[in-house]
C-alpha cells in the first residue's frame, strides 16, 4: 500500500480543504478526543494555515483518499489560549514552531507516517527559523468509560523522538465530546523540543 506525502499551503490547501476537513473529522471522533466536529467548524478553522506565513499542512494519501494529516505553524501566528501557557512560563513565542494536530486512519498507523510527518515538521521549523517545536496532548482520566482496554498513551513514541513534557506548561481547551449536550473543557499537557 503506497502512502505518499506532500505539504500543501496556500491555494493548494484550499482546494484540498473538505477533504482534509472530512478526515480530521473521521479520526478526531475516537478515542482520545471523542471530538463532535463539524464541517462548518473545519471550513472556519483550517483556511489559517493557508493564510498564515508559516502555517505547515502535511497529508498522507493514497490514490484515492487522504489517510493523514498534520499540521503546524509558529506559535506567534497562533490564537491567544495557545499561546497563554507559554507566555505564562515567559517563553519566546517567536522561538516556538506549535504542531496543531496529527490525524492518521488507523488502519495507516504503524508505518512510520507518525514519525514523518514530526520530521516534516521540524523540517519547517528549522526553514522559518525557530528554535524549538511543541505540541499539546489530551489528558484522559484512566479510568474513563471511553477508553479502550488496549489503548496505549503515545508518552513512549514522542520521548523516543526527543520531546519532554513540560509540568510548568498547562491548559484547558473545550470542545463537544460526542455524547455531550454542551462543551467541557479537557486539560492538556505539553511537550517541547530544542532543535
Amino acid at each position: 500500500m503506497t502512502v505518499g506525502l506532500t505539504k500543501l499551503t496556500g491555494p493548494g490547501l484550499i482546494a484540498r480543504l473538505d477533504d482534509v476537513a472530512k478526515l480530521r473529522i473521521e479520526v478526531l471522533r475516537a478515542w482520545p478526543h471523542l471530538y463532535k466536529g463539524s464541517l462548518a467548524f473545519e471550513r472556519q478553522y483550517l483556511p489559517r494555515y493557508a493564510e498564515s506565513k508559516t502555517g505547515t499542512v502535511i497529508i498522507a494519501e493514497t490514490v484515492d483518499r487522504i489517510v493523514g494529516v498534520a499540521t503546524a505553524m509558529g506559535l506567534d501566528e497562533e490564537d491567544d489560549f495557545v499561546q497563554e501557557p507559554f507566555a505564562k512560563a515567559g517563553m519566546d513565542l517567536k522561538s516556538v514552531f506549535y504542531f496543531g494536530e496529527s490525524v492518521l486512519l488507523p488502519d495507516y498507523r504503524r508505518m512510520g507516517l507518525g514519525s514523518r510527518f514530526i520530521e516534516m515538521r521540524e523540517t519547517a521549523a528549522r526553514a522559518h527559523g525557530y528554535a524549538m517545536t511543541a505540541f499539546c496532548a489530551l489528558e484522559r482520566p484512566l479510568d474513563h468509560p471511553a477508553r479502550p482496554k488496549d489503548y496505549v498513551p503515545l508518552d513512549a513514541f514522542w520521548s523516543k523522538r526527543g520531546y519532554q513534557k513540560r509540568a510548568e506548561l498547562a491548559a484547558t481547551l473545550s470542545w463537544r465530546d460526542i455524547g455531550e449536550r454542551k462543551e467541557s473543557e479537557k486539560p492538556m499537557s505539553y511537550w517541547l523540543k530544542t532543535l
